[in-house]
């Protein structure tokens, strides 16, 4: 085999299964929204004080992941990679699937559908939320535009490159967006950092990277195609990289919070005294999401397989739920501080830590986002020829111009 050929995945048994199970997860959503929407926000865990919950976590982590996911095809069509270039389909359609599935969560807790037509014709522009509105749906057209330009007979070379470069330089702008809205909020102090942004750049890299490995194998496995493992083993020492570079500006953040003495209690809070939310930092962020999945990788014995790079891309995308619960939840669970340098007393929770609980039907509307971004990639996977009838290492390197091995 000298070139890659593109095939549409067959309705075997398993794609069936999944379907169902996708289904199911979409049912379960459906009825969140509509429990929440006919009873109000009250049956949820969030209140006045934390107004971001369980669903915003879901949501974030899959419009983050959106962006990480289109790094597969600008390392192939931005950075010249030849052996990622198969794969470049694929990670143009995840990274859209992602994002409808992300901003889907958000819409649906929005509690009144008739919300979003304000939001869609009133903008306010001093507003980082509405510059995500034009970063949002400019990174889907734009997304669709690359994967256009890829799957098009006889398109040239540089229109491929060039649309590679916009989407590249296009999601960064989006994540810079995303981590935006939690940098400029000075009020609190679990957030007004400026590293906000950087950060969520390095974990878009990391999430992204992680869902595509899982996507990748699964739908390889389902449609009973070949993928060698040099190349997930490849993927995997890339996630290693994101994942340690995650936990660096993780550190930056800190170390900077603690040098500030405005941001003592808020560090205390999240490192030492925060309960849940310290034991999710340590435990789910930086064990599992950060040094467990980083040790596997590189692992002299264990790394070497397939079935290691897997579980380290589950452990990251674990750790990244982790992570952005503690950011969101935990930075809203930290009391306000009204007026700095005075204590405040009255029946309004003043420098009392939030309590907050997960409800239900947010877990399922935020599972619903999950299912919906897997049901569109599985659909366009079905009808579209987005998925390399062969990955195998002799394939691959061939593709990139290496000898055929042995």
């Amino acid at each position: 085999m000298e070139r890659t050929i593109y095939r549409e995945i067959g309705l075997t048994r398993g794609v069936k299964v999944l379907a169902a199970v996708l289904a199911l997860v979409l049912l379960a959503a459906l009825w969140g929204v509509v429990y929440v929407e006919e009873e109000g926000h009250i049956v949820t865990g969030m209140n006045n004080q934390i107004v971001w919950g369980t669903p915003h976590v879901f949501a974030i982590f899959l419009i983050v992941a959106a962006s990480g996911a289109l790094n597969v095809a600008s390392i192939a069509s931005v950075f010249g990679k030849a052996s990622y270039k198969p794969m470049a389909r694929l990670s143009a359609l995840l990274a859209i699937a992602l994002l409808v599935g992300g901003l889907a969560v958000l819409v649906l807790d929005l509690g009144r559908a008739d919300r979003l037509i304000v939001a869609m014709t009133k903008f306010n522009f001093t507003s980082i939320f509405t510059w995500n509105i034009f970063l949002y749906t400019g990174f889907i057209g734009i997304a669709a535009l690359y994967l256009y330009v890829q799957m098009a007979r006889g398109m040239p070379a540089r229109y491929v490159q060039a649309a590679g470069m916009l989407a590249f330089l296009w999601r960064l702008a989006l994540t810079t967006g995303t981590g935006s809205i939690f940098g400029w909020l000075v009020a609190r102090p679990a957030y007004d950092a400026a590293i906000m942004a950087p950060l969520f750049i390095a974990m878009s890299f990391a999430f992204g990277l992680a869902v595509f490995i899982l996507a990748l194998a699964g739908l390889f496995w389902l449609s009973q195609r070949a993928l060698g493992p040099l190349l997930i083993r490849r993927l995997g020492r890339l996630l290693a990289i994101f994942a340690a570079v995650v936990l660096y500006f993780t550190a930056v953040q800190h170390l900077t919070n603690l040098y500030a003495a405005e941001h003592a209690g808020i560090e205390r809070f999240i490192l030492r005294d925060g309960g849940i939310y310290t034991a999710l930092f340590w435990g789910g962020q930086v064990l599992i999401g950060g040094l467990l999945p980083i040790g596997l990788i590189f692992h002299p014995r264990l790394g070497a397989r397939a079935a290691t790079v897997h579980l380290a891309a589950g452990l990251v995308i674990l750790g990244g739920f982790a992570q952005l619960y503690v950011i969101i939840v935990g930075g809203q669970a930290y009391p306000l501080e009204i007026f700095p340098g005075y204590a405040a007393s009255s029946s309004f929770f003043d420098g009392s830590v939030n309590a907050y609980s997960p409800s239900l039907p947010e877990i399922s509307l935020g599972l619903g986002g999950v299912a919906l971004a897997l049901a569109i990639t599985v659909l366009g996977v079905k009808i579209l020829r987005i998925l390399p009838t062969n990955l195998s290492d002799a394939n691959v390197a061939v593709q990139a111009g290496a000898p055929k091995p042995a």
